[in-house]
Protein backbone atom coordinates (compact mmCIF):
# COMPACT_ATOMS: atom_id res chain seq x y z
CA UNK A 1 0.00 0.00 0.00
CA UNK A 2 1.47 3.32 -1.06
CA UNK A 3 1.98 5.77 1.77
CA UNK A 4 0.53 9.24 1.07
CA UNK A 5 2.96 12.18 1.09
CA UNK A 6 3.30 14.24 4.26
CA UNK A 7 4.47 17.33 2.38
CA UNK A 8 2.13 18.97 1.68
CA UNK A 9 0.14 17.44 4.55
CA UNK A 10 -3.52 16.67 3.93
CA UNK A 11 -5.01 15.90 7.37
CA UNK A 12 -8.35 15.04 8.95
CA UNK A 13 -8.62 15.40 12.73
CA UNK A 14 -11.72 13.91 14.26
CA UNK A 15 -12.99 12.93 17.68
CA UNK A 16 -16.17 11.26 18.97
CA UNK A 17 -18.19 13.11 21.59
CA UNK A 18 -20.93 11.61 23.74
CA UNK A 19 -22.35 14.08 26.27
CA UNK A 20 -19.21 16.23 26.16
CA UNK A 21 -20.79 19.69 26.33
CA UNK A 22 -18.15 20.81 28.83
CA UNK A 23 -15.25 19.64 26.63
CA UNK A 24 -16.23 19.85 22.97
CA UNK A 25 -15.49 23.54 22.37
CA UNK A 26 -12.08 23.46 24.08
CA UNK A 27 -11.03 20.30 22.22
CA UNK A 28 -12.29 21.60 18.88
CA UNK A 29 -10.56 24.96 19.09
CA UNK A 30 -7.30 23.31 20.11
CA UNK A 31 -7.61 20.82 17.24
CA UNK A 32 -8.04 23.69 14.78
CA UNK A 33 -5.12 25.63 16.24
CA UNK A 34 -2.74 22.64 16.16
CA UNK A 35 -4.04 21.43 12.81
CA UNK A 36 -3.39 24.78 11.16
CA UNK A 37 0.21 24.61 12.39
CA UNK A 38 0.96 21.18 10.91
CA UNK A 39 -1.35 20.73 7.90
CA UNK A 40 -1.56 22.41 4.52
CA UNK A 41 -5.06 21.02 3.93
CA UNK A 42 -7.10 20.52 7.12
CA UNK A 43 -10.51 19.43 8.26
CA UNK A 44 -11.72 18.90 11.83
CA UNK A 45 -14.75 16.67 12.31
CA UNK A 46 -16.79 16.51 15.50
CA UNK A 47 -18.73 13.24 15.73
CA UNK A 48 -21.64 13.84 18.07
CA UNK A 49 -22.62 10.31 19.03
CA UNK A 50 -26.24 10.69 20.09
CA UNK A 51 -25.51 13.13 22.91
CA UNK A 52 -28.39 14.06 25.18
CA UNK A 53 -26.82 17.30 26.38
CA UNK A 54 -25.75 20.40 24.41
CA UNK A 55 -22.83 18.72 22.63
CA UNK A 56 -24.69 18.71 19.30
CA UNK A 57 -25.73 22.38 19.30
CA UNK A 58 -22.25 23.48 20.40
CA UNK A 59 -20.71 21.38 17.61
CA UNK A 60 -23.05 22.95 15.04
CA UNK A 61 -22.18 26.44 16.26
CA UNK A 62 -18.46 25.73 15.98
CA UNK A 63 -18.95 24.35 12.47
CA UNK A 64 -20.75 27.54 11.48
CA UNK A 65 -18.00 29.72 12.98
CA UNK A 66 -14.84 27.91 11.85
CA UNK A 67 -14.19 27.08 8.20
CA UNK A 68 -12.27 23.86 8.82
CA UNK A 69 -14.85 22.38 11.22
CA UNK A 70 -17.69 20.02 10.34
CA UNK A 71 -20.17 18.46 12.75
CA UNK A 72 -21.87 15.12 12.11
CA UNK A 73 -24.46 13.50 14.32
CA UNK A 74 -25.26 9.89 15.08
CA UNK A 75 -28.87 9.49 16.09
CA UNK A 76 -29.27 7.25 17.97
CA UNK A 77 -25.98 6.68 19.74
CA UNK A 78 -23.84 4.08 17.90
CA UNK A 79 -21.25 3.45 20.61
CA UNK A 80 -17.54 4.15 20.52
CA UNK A 81 -16.74 1.93 17.56
CA UNK A 82 -19.72 3.25 15.62
CA UNK A 83 -18.60 6.82 16.30
CA UNK A 84 -15.10 6.06 15.05
CA UNK A 85 -16.53 4.38 11.96
CA UNK A 86 -18.56 7.52 11.26
CA UNK A 87 -15.48 9.68 11.59
CA UNK A 88 -13.47 7.50 9.21
CA UNK A 89 -16.34 7.45 6.72
CA UNK A 90 -16.62 11.25 6.80
CA UNK A 91 -12.88 11.93 6.51
CA UNK A 92 -11.71 13.24 3.13
CA UNK A 93 -8.00 13.96 3.66
CA UNK A 94 -4.99 11.70 2.97
CA UNK A 95 -4.09 11.16 6.63
CA UNK A 96 -6.63 10.64 9.42
CA UNK A 97 -5.83 11.41 13.04
CA UNK A 98 -8.30 10.67 15.79
CA UNK A 99 -8.44 11.20 19.51
CA UNK A 100 -11.19 11.34 22.13
CA UNK A 101 -13.42 14.32 22.74
CA UNK A 102 -13.00 14.23 26.52
CA UNK A 103 -9.84 16.32 26.65
CA UNK A 104 -7.64 13.68 28.33
CA UNK A 105 -4.98 14.07 25.62
CA UNK A 106 -3.09 17.21 24.69
CA UNK A 107 -3.38 17.86 20.97
CA UNK A 108 -0.21 19.94 21.20
CA UNK A 109 1.61 16.58 21.08
CA UNK A 110 0.25 15.86 17.58
CA UNK A 111 3.07 17.70 15.74
CA UNK A 112 5.56 15.21 17.20
CA UNK A 113 3.80 12.38 15.36
CA UNK A 114 4.02 13.89 11.89
CA UNK A 115 7.74 13.20 11.23
CA UNK A 116 7.11 9.52 12.08
CA UNK A 117 4.95 9.25 8.95
CA UNK A 118 8.13 9.41 6.88
CA UNK A 119 9.03 5.99 8.30
CA UNK A 120 5.78 4.33 9.37
CA UNK A 121 2.40 3.72 7.72
CA UNK A 122 0.50 4.03 11.02
CA UNK A 123 1.34 5.82 14.27
CA UNK A 124 -0.24 4.32 17.38
CA UNK A 125 0.59 6.06 20.66
CA UNK A 126 0.72 4.76 24.20
CA UNK A 127 -0.28 6.60 27.34
CA UNK A 128 2.41 7.87 29.70
CA UNK A 129 1.32 7.68 33.35
CA UNK A 130 -2.27 6.84 32.49
CA UNK A 131 -4.68 8.93 34.59
CA UNK A 132 -7.44 6.37 35.12
CA UNK A 133 -8.67 4.42 38.15
CA UNK A 134 -6.57 1.38 39.12
CA UNK A 135 -9.21 -1.14 38.03
CA UNK A 136 -9.42 0.46 34.59
CA UNK A 137 -5.64 0.30 34.21
CA UNK A 138 -5.60 -3.36 35.27
CA UNK A 139 -8.34 -4.17 32.76
CA UNK A 140 -6.37 -2.38 30.04
CA UNK A 141 -3.18 -4.30 30.86
CA UNK A 142 -5.00 -7.64 30.73
CA UNK A 143 -6.75 -6.70 27.49
CA UNK A 144 -3.56 -5.54 25.77
CA UNK A 145 -1.70 -8.69 26.84
CA UNK A 146 -4.47 -10.91 25.48
CA UNK A 147 -4.80 -9.01 22.21
CA UNK A 148 -1.06 -9.06 21.60
CA UNK A 149 -1.01 -12.81 22.22
CA UNK A 150 -3.96 -13.55 19.93
CA UNK A 151 -3.06 -11.25 17.03
CA UNK A 152 0.71 -10.71 17.43
CA UNK A 153 0.26 -6.97 17.20
CA UNK A 154 2.98 -6.35 19.81
CA UNK A 155 1.97 -2.83 20.80
CA UNK A 156 2.12 -1.23 24.24
CA UNK A 157 -1.34 0.34 24.34
CA UNK A 158 -3.92 -1.04 21.92
CA UNK A 159 -6.74 1.35 22.81
CA UNK A 160 -4.88 4.64 23.15
CA UNK A 161 -7.00 7.19 21.28
CA UNK A 162 -4.12 9.06 19.67
CA UNK A 163 -3.53 7.45 16.28
CA UNK A 164 -2.89 8.32 12.64
CA UNK A 165 -3.89 6.10 9.71
CA UNK A 166 -3.52 6.63 5.97
CA UNK A 167 -6.90 7.08 4.29
CA UNK A 168 -5.84 4.48 1.70
CA UNK A 169 -5.89 1.83 4.44
CA UNK A 170 -9.31 2.95 5.69
CA UNK A 171 -10.76 2.91 2.16
CA UNK A 172 -9.44 -0.59 1.42
CA UNK A 173 -10.42 -2.26 4.71
CA UNK A 174 -13.77 -3.45 6.01
CA UNK A 175 -14.15 -2.59 9.68
CA UNK A 176 -17.01 -4.35 11.43
CA UNK A 177 -16.61 -3.52 15.12
CA UNK A 178 -19.06 -1.02 16.54
CA UNK A 179 -17.84 -1.30 20.13
CA UNK A 180 -14.62 -1.26 22.11
CA UNK A 181 -12.99 -3.83 19.82
CA UNK A 182 -12.51 -1.40 16.96
CA UNK A 183 -8.91 -0.47 17.82
CA UNK A 184 -7.94 -4.14 17.97
CA UNK A 185 -9.62 -4.88 14.64
CA UNK A 186 -7.97 -1.97 12.86
CA UNK A 187 -4.49 -2.64 14.20
CA UNK A 188 -4.71 -6.39 13.54
CA UNK A 189 -5.82 -5.77 9.96
CA UNK A 190 -3.09 -3.18 9.46
CA UNK A 191 -0.50 -5.73 10.64
CA UNK A 192 -1.98 -8.40 8.36
CA UNK A 193 -1.72 -6.05 5.39
CA UNK A 194 1.95 -5.52 6.14
CA UNK A 195 1.67 -1.92 7.33
CA UNK A 196 4.42 -0.71 9.62
CA UNK A 197 3.23 0.70 12.95
CA UNK A 198 5.28 3.24 14.90
CA UNK A 199 4.81 3.85 18.62
CA UNK A 200 5.48 6.91 20.76
CA UNK A 201 4.36 7.93 24.23
CA UNK A 202 1.92 10.79 24.83
CA UNK A 203 0.76 12.27 28.10
CA UNK A 204 -2.63 11.40 29.56
CA UNK A 205 -4.55 13.76 31.80
CA UNK A 206 -7.40 13.34 34.30
CA UNK A 207 -10.88 13.91 33.00
CA UNK A 208 -12.07 17.26 34.30
CA UNK A 209 -15.70 17.10 33.14
CA UNK A 210 -18.22 14.53 31.93
CA UNK A 211 -18.32 10.82 32.70
CA UNK A 212 -16.41 7.81 31.43
CA UNK A 213 -18.34 4.95 29.82
CA UNK A 214 -15.57 2.66 28.59
CA UNK A 215 -15.31 0.78 31.91
CA UNK A 216 -18.98 -0.21 31.78
CA UNK A 217 -19.25 -3.98 32.48
CA UNK A 218 -21.55 -4.55 29.52
CA UNK A 219 -19.04 -2.84 27.21
CA UNK A 220 -16.20 -5.03 28.55
CA UNK A 221 -18.15 -8.28 28.24
CA UNK A 222 -19.23 -7.44 24.69
CA UNK A 223 -15.64 -6.72 23.72
CA UNK A 224 -14.43 -10.10 24.99
CA UNK A 225 -17.26 -11.88 23.18
CA UNK A 226 -16.38 -10.14 19.91
CA UNK A 227 -12.64 -10.67 20.34
CA UNK A 228 -12.65 -14.36 19.48
CA UNK A 229 -15.10 -13.85 16.62
CA UNK A 230 -12.67 -11.30 15.20
CA UNK A 231 -9.75 -13.71 15.49
CA UNK A 232 -11.69 -16.36 13.60
CA UNK A 233 -12.71 -13.83 10.92
CA UNK A 234 -9.16 -12.63 10.40
CA UNK A 235 -7.85 -16.20 10.20
CA UNK A 236 -10.52 -16.99 7.59
CA UNK A 237 -10.35 -13.85 5.45
CA UNK A 238 -6.74 -12.81 5.93
CA UNK A 239 -7.67 -9.50 7.49
CA UNK A 240 -9.38 -7.66 4.66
Amino acid sequence: MERPPIKPLSLTIFFPCHNEEANVERVTRLAVDVGRRVADDLEVIIVDDGSRDDTGPIADRLAAEIAEVRAVHNNPNRGYGGALQRGFAEATKNWIFYTDGDGQFDLNELPGLIPMLEQFDVVSCYRLDRKDPVIRKLNAFAWTTLVNALFRINLRDIDCAFKIYPKSFIDSTEIHSTGALIDTEMLAKARNKGLSIGQVGVHHYPRTAGEQSGANLAVILRAFKELFKLRKNIQTTGGS
